[in-house]
């Protein structure tokens, strides 16, 4: 019998539970699949430029949020956010971007106010281009 939980290290509350997950299981560390097989078979299916811009606009966030010492790899955007078997249009990459994307940057920067204008601006101009 295997039990697996996913745990994101963004999701880090409380380091005392962390720490006693972290003696009594093993961890697999997962990266966002944006360079996955699949992922690029579902985007080859999606064929929809504005998608495509997307995908690349988040993966030049996660390099930003990778490098930013206050966050780093474990808090990289993952490419589940844009998986869907709903027809991907701009209202779907609309909500995606305004009611999950956003304010999870706005939670990461919330006292960098300048890098919550920018990325959002860059993931909106996707958007209206």
């Amino acid at each position: 019998l295997y039990i697996i939980g996913m745990m994101n290290t963004a999701d880090r509350s409380l380091a005392m539970i962390d720490y006693a997950l972290r003696r009594r299981f093993a961890f697999f560390e997962m990266e966002p699949a944006f360079e996955s097989d699949g992922f690029k078979a579902a985007m080859r299916l999606v064929n929809y430029p504005k998608y495509t811009k997307l995908v690349e606009c988040i993966r030049e966030l996660n390099k930003e949020i990778e490098q930013d010492e206050a966050l780093g790899k474990g808090f990289k955007i993952g490419h589940s956010y844009l998986c869907t078997d709903k027809m991907v249009d701009d209202t779907w990459l609309k909500l995606v971007v305004e009611y999950e994307i956003i304010p999870l940057i706005e939670e990461y920067w919330f006292d960098e106010p300048r890098n919550i204008d920018t990325w959002s601006k860059r993931l909106r101009d996707v958007l209206n281009d």
